[in-house]
């Protein structure tokens, strides 16, 4: 397996106008995954995640609580978004907000190298706006409003009304890049994915792009056009811009360029902003476009897509604060394939953890360690000569590791954690196969015990490691209890490739007891 590369993954930067419900989360969790699972390959890595806190939606909320927008996101942030981080343990390395210096300073930058080089140009703008995408919508996003909005043009995905505006705005030359947005997908076939996300782009492209307007004069809240100061940039042109003023753009060129280009973690609904008039601005500046764009599934509950307005939002501490945070994040990096939309369930949510989780891992490694403790007095035994059974667990290992890491690398977080969990049923299998208390009742029979022993031990190390990064706090207590810190450091600092070679818990090492990993939850009902 490949070392030392450099992995940039960002997730998109939140829009402020609410708290954060659970399709945040899952965002933050599988870009989280990943950023864990590169550290441990021994890659340089740095995971960006953060805010977006300008525009008319969070101007018009802030005004309805009767606060400013700066107040209305510094109260947010403080109280929803940073916390949200605690809650499903994330470790990203920078969190950036639009309302940072830094991002203001270099935003305007950028903005005046393409004015500069005649990309953007001043023109009269009229269409039918959604305020809660802050976009102008195509007509393929307009529908006719029904019930209370009948009459009405609405917008398909918030189902509201949608307000005409006519404004003099700078615009973005956006159609100038339609071949070579065609032309870099269709070289870097990988660059959008998944297939259905690629393809669905490719078609929007080929219709023919329109210039994009960038600015506006109806509001205030936002990033001044440098060279007019009447106009505040688009709220999209200014967030988009986070990925590069976060990484040292404008400001910091070695931090830039040792981080740049990144890999985009975004929902489906916001892909064509990452795919299209992303990598476009930054052709327009002579910048490398991003490493990779992809646009995983909503989330849905009873059907629908989360919706704040629609008040089905569920938030991820109603999760965390009966299931804890490692379950939340096993959970929907297990059960959803990742790329496509997954249905929520309290019910999927209570049997996967009892099923897979408490009784399936948490269980092989408590009774693992009660009988090491039982046997051999809490000592890791002395294998004997392997058994073809026991030579199976090492390849098995050998080969799932090295499957999970290929996984990985294709984004697919619910295929590597499947190949893991082979591990997790094979070992249950092979307990169940060997009898170790059987084997325990005779003198003659001890070394096969002590065989028997020693490769679950081992193999569950190689799953400490494997599973570190979707479930960090329970791989971190059977690491501690296999008794394998302070000697090898923790679990998070050992690296993937090492899961898979055979034999590094040393025997005579003594282990400890393991409360469990995942306790038996009762369920009302």
């Amino acid at each position: 397996m490949a070392q030392t590369n450099s992995f940039f993954v960002t997730t998109p930067i939140f829009y402020v106008n609410d708290v954060p419900h659970i399709g945040h989360a899952y965002t933050q969790v599988a870009a989280d995954v990943l950023a864990r699972w590169h550290r441990q390959r021994g890659d340089r890595t740095w995971f960006l995640t953060g805010t977006d806190e300008h525009g008319e939606k969070i101007l018009r909320t802030a005004t309805a609580n009767s606060m400013s927008p700066k107040e209305w996101a510094d109260r947010l942030v403080a109280t929803a978004w940073h916390p949200l981080l605690s809650t499903i343990n994330i470790t990203n390395d920078d969190f950036i907000r639009t309302t940072d210096a830094r991002h203001e300073e270099n935003v305007q930058k950028f903005l005046q190298q393409l004015h500069d080089e005649n990309y953007i140009y001043a023109g009269e703008y009229e269409a039918w706006y959604c305020v809660g995408c802050e976009e102008f919508k195509p007509e393929s996003e307009i529908v006719k409003g029904e019930g209370a909005f009948e009459g009405e043009k609405v917008c398909a995905i918030h189902s509201k009304p949608l307000e005409l505006l006519q404004e003099k705005n700078y615009f973005f030359k956006l159609s100038a890049f339609g071949q070579k947005l065609l032309d870099l997908y269709a070289e870097n076939p990988d660059f959008i994915q998944p297939e259905s996300a690629r393809n669905e782009v490719i078609a929007f492209v080929q219709q023919g792009l329109d210039d994009l307007s960038i600015s506006r004069t109806s509001f205030d809240w936002g990033i001044p056009i440098p060279w007019d100061n009447s106009h505040v940039t688009y709220v999209w042109f200014d967030a988009l811009l986070n990925y590069i003023t976060a990484a040292g753009y404008g400001q910091d060129d070695a931090a830039f360029a040792s981080r740049w280009p990144a890999t985009h973690i975004v929902g489906k609904d916001i892909l064509r902003f990452h795919a299209v008039i992303w990598p476009a601005m930054l052709m327009a500046a002579g910048i490398e476009v991003p490493k990779q764009v992809f646009g995983h599934g909503w989330l849905l509950v009873g059907g629908e897509k989360m919706s704040k307005s629609k008040l089905t939002g569920i938030a991820p501490q109603d999760i965390t604060e009966t299931f804890g945070s490692d379950a939340f994040r096993y959970y929907f990096m297990r059960a959803i394939s990742f790329g496509h939309d997954g249905s929520f369930s309290w019910e999927d949510l209570a049997a996967r953890y009892q099923a897979e989780l408490a009784n399936g891992f948490g269980n092989l490694a408590s009774r693992t360690l009660a009988m090491n403790a039982k046997y051999f007095g809490g000592v890791v035994p002395e294998p004997s000569e392997y058994s073809e059974a026991d030579l199976e667990i090492q390849k098995l290992l050998l080969a799932a590791t090295e499957d999970a890491d290929h996984q990985i690398q294709k984004l697919q977080i619910h295929e590597a954690l499947a190949s893991v969990w082979q591990i997790v049923d094979a070992l249950n299998g092979y307990i169940t196969e060997q009898e170790p208390w059987v084997l325990a009742k005779s003198e003659e029979t001890k070394p096969r015990l002590a065989t028997v022993l020693y490769t679950v031990s081992e193999a569950l190390r190689a799953l400490a490691i494997l599973l570190a990064p979707v479930i960090p706090e329970a791989s971190q207590k059977l690491w501690c209890a296999l008794g394998l810190e302070p000697a090898l450091g923790e679990v998070s600092n050992q690296r993937i490739s090492e899961a898979g070679v055979w034999g590094i818990t040393q025997p005579g090492t003594a282990q400890q007891a393991l409360e469990p990993l995942f306790p038996r939850i009762e369920t009302e009902g």
